[in-house]
């Protein structure tokens, strides 16, 4: 068996054009979807993420603004920056680039983006809808991972156990209320679980989201699972990445992402399209 590849960059660009034509008709009532980018520093990766979001903003007909600052930018100064975007008609969706600078405090500043325009889908508020199933922004990866289930026919995962490997806020746990939303039983698994591979060879669906290279292994899938690598690594030569061994699990499961152009692409659709919903929310009052 080799797995079919599931493919992020195919799927970004229909999802991007279905934006696009709902950006437009939006604009043609008279409001142009606008998105606040906000970075604090010079860290390479983040200018990479932050360059990339905002041309795919301009792309699809939305308005992008990017607002750089120093490092030594205070934690009250970004805080003021937030509150005058929140009060911006202009501005539906808020996003601060993060890993943020030491001194500032990351939760602090994620709390004061009114959850309105919290199209990262951080706030406490977001995470707090998405538990209980009211109407909210969904954490943008773990979304993107759901639409490329949706994409192979697994909306509904009635009967169909997924394992999440990692627990953060921002992939992890999302992930797991989303899979529980679609109907899927849900295990998460983390640093302090015994024998990951006896969970994992039970999933019908993996998700792979910690950040380490190799975490799972062909030995440690399903035959014909799904499997979801949300981890972004450099192998020995230098090159991007998974979580998931591709050579060895795609031999193994059925349906397989790749790294990069699987779930990196989506993570940046799926904030296009909660700034969209953000900009149609405000238009209708």
């Amino acid at each position: 068996m080799t797995a079919q590849l599931i493919d992020g960059n195919a799927l970004s660009r229909q999802l991007r054009t279905e934006v696009a034509q709902r950006a437009a008709a939006l604009r043609a009532r008279g409001t142009t979807p606008g998105l606040a980018v906000v970075l604090v520093g010079d860290n390479p990766a983040s200018q990479v993420y932050v360059r990339n979001k905002v041309k795919a903003c301009e792309e699809a007909g939305l308005h992008s603004v990017l607002e750089k600052y120093d490092a030594s930018l205070s934690e009250a100064e970004l805080l003021a920056r937030v509150e005058a975007l929140n009060n911006d008609p202009a501005i539906h969706g808020i996003l601060v680039q993060l890993p943020l600078p030491a001194h500032i405090d990351d939760h602090k500043v994620i709390e004061a983006i009114s959850p309105l325009k919290d199209v990262d889908g951080f706030h406490v508020a977001s995470a707090g809808a998405l538990m209980v199933g009211e109407v909210g922004f969904k954490a943008c990866t773990p979304y993107g991972c759901m639409k490329m289930l949706e994409s192979i026919g697994m909306k509904d995962l009635r009967g169909k156990h997924a394992v999440v490997i990692g627990r953060s806020n921002i992939v992890g746990k999302p992930m797991a209320m989303m899979l529980l939303a679609a109907n899927a039983t849900v295990t998460v698994c983390h640093s302090g679980t015994f024998d990951l591979a006896a969970m994992t060879r039970q999933a019908d669906i993996v998700v792979a989201a910690v950040g380490k290279r190799n975490v799972l292994t062909a030995d440690m899938v399903k035959p014909g699972a799904v499997v979801i690598d949300v981890g972004m690594n450099r192998n020995d030569e230098g090159k991007l990445c998974g979580d998931v061994d591709f050579d060895g699990v795609k031999a193994v499961a059925g349906y397989i992402t790749p790294v990069p152009g699987g779930v990196g692409p989506m993570t940046i659709t799926m904030l296009l399209v909660n700034t969209l919903e953000a900009a149609e929310r405000a238009a209708a009052g």
